[in-house]
């Protein structure tokens, strides 16, 4: 059934949500029990590096001599950060190589700008109102490190190319204590989008006009999870060099969703000014890394065209999925007005908007039909979508036969709650 609800009139919507709400009441009976809330990598993804377990064989020597059973090494193996250097496309000696998680980098980075400042910048904790720009909608986890520390956020609107740079620029402009800005370059979080050359240029050129400690967090989590083509994403690092601002930008990857994700490499690139800064912190609080776990991924991926030959088996099983997901939107949403989405060529993830109003009402229904969803608004800083709209869709964890069943009901539950919404302004 198409719905376009706008024209439509009471008795045609009474019509609908009575149709509707049958269907509904018949699949509740079913007691599913389905998951698209996280983008996590399927049992059939992380079966692809299963050579990890017992890869060193006894030998737990780097290429290097280092012997990676014992203590030291706050940079990382040299091997592993030549992993992160071809992942991120900067120079070796720019890269730090960590844990399994870049996140816990990030939130290492952000502490030590808020509590020691960068490369001899004022700490932002000495400021009145600290406060990192949030393209929106973007990722929780990011939003949720602002939110533990206090530092405000404002929100930026997405557009096809990046964020919305007259705006970026006029509030960077405009307000010294901006100190931060979050971005997902490549396949955003949960758009898809990748930046543009216009948008990089921008961004970099920031650093120019902003406070001394402004800092960008470039968290490139999906530099190298291309799905159906190659997606170019224009160098951050040759654009600070060219406008001199290279100390305003932080990178981060890691191979959480490449291998075991629980068990991988996370990596950090900056300037030697900003990694001199982060570790100066970082001895304090570690003696070095996991350095044969780092050694394990050096050994299953000694090349980078390994790797890629390695994220195309990736893709070959995501890509399923994402086309079933954007098949039932097309299927049921191409004609209508109840919602629009992106159609992205990698990531993890699918963004859909429902009508103003209409995303939580979306998520509650499906949650009671037995399909789980991340929470409307957690695209958005303090969990708050101004419209209620954004829905974030994870295709990656679930067998496709269950993802087909979820899709089912998503779609669904975004008709009904459309049409009831509808019917309370008729």
């Amino acid at each position: 059934m198409t719905v376009r609800i706008d024209s439509a009139t009471r008795n045609q919507l009474q019509e609908w949500e009575k149709e509707l709400e049958t269907q509904y009441q018949r699949i509740c009976q079913h007691e599913l029990n389905l998951d698209l809330t996280r983008g996590k990598p399927s049992a059939e993804q992380l079966h692809l590096s299963d050579r990890l377990d017992g890869i060193l064989n006894g030998d737990y020597r780097s290429p290097d001599g280092i012997d990676t059973r014992n203590y030291g090494g706050l940079d990382g193996l040299p091997c592993s950060r030549a992993l992160g250097a071809d992942i991120l496309q900067v120079p070796t000696e720019e890269v730090m190589a960590g844990g399994n998680s870049s996140l816990t980098l990030m939130y290492h980075a952000v502490l030590t700008g808020y509590l020691f400042g960068f490369a001899g910048t004022k700490p932002w904790r000495e400021m009145a109102a600290p406060k990192f720009l949030c393209p929106v909608p973007g990722y929780d986890r990011h939003f949720t490190i602002c939110e533990q520390l206090g530092i405000g956020m404002v929100n930026v609107p997405m557009t096809a190319t990046g964020p919305d740079m007259d705006t970026v620029e006029k509030l960077v402009r405009e307000d010294q204590e901006i100190i931060g800005m979050w971005c997902v370059p490549k396949f955003s979080n949960p758009t898809g989008v990748t930046y543009n050359q216009d948008t990089v240029t921008r961004l970099a050129q920031l650093g120019q006009v902003a406070n001394p400690g402004f800092r960008i967090f470039w968290d490139n989590a999906y530099a190298i999870h291309d799905l159906d083509q190659h997606v170019n994403l224009p160098s951050i690092r040759s654009a600070t060099i060219e406008n001199d601002t290279t100390d305003s930008v932080i990178q981060f990857a890691s191979t959480s969703k490449v291998t075991h994700a629980g068990a991988g490499i996370a990596f950090v690139s900056a300037s030697s000014a900003n990694l001199d800064s982060l570790k100066k912190q970082m001895q304090a609080m570690t003696i070095g890394p996991d350095k044969v776990n780092q050694l394990r991924h050096s050994r299953l991926f000694p090349e980078f065209t390994l790797l890629k030959e390695h994220m195309q088996q990736h893709a070959e099983i995501l890509k399923p999925k994402f086309e079933c997901v954007l098949k039932h939107l097309e299927n049921a949403f191409g004609d209508s007005d109840l919602g629009s989405w992106e159609k992205p060529h990698g990531g993890y993830f699918i963004s859909f908007d429902t009508r103003p109003g209409c995303a939580t009402e979306v998520v509650r229904l499906a949650a009671e039909a037995g399909v789980k969803l991340t929470p409307a608004g957690a695209t958005f800083p303090y969990g708050k979508d101004p419209e209620n709209r954004n829905i974030r869709i994870a295709p990656s964890f679930p067998p496709l036969e269950e993802l087909d069943t979820a899709m089912s009901v998503l779609v669904l539950c975004i008709k009904l709650a459309s049409v009831r919404e509808q019917l309370q302004k008729a």
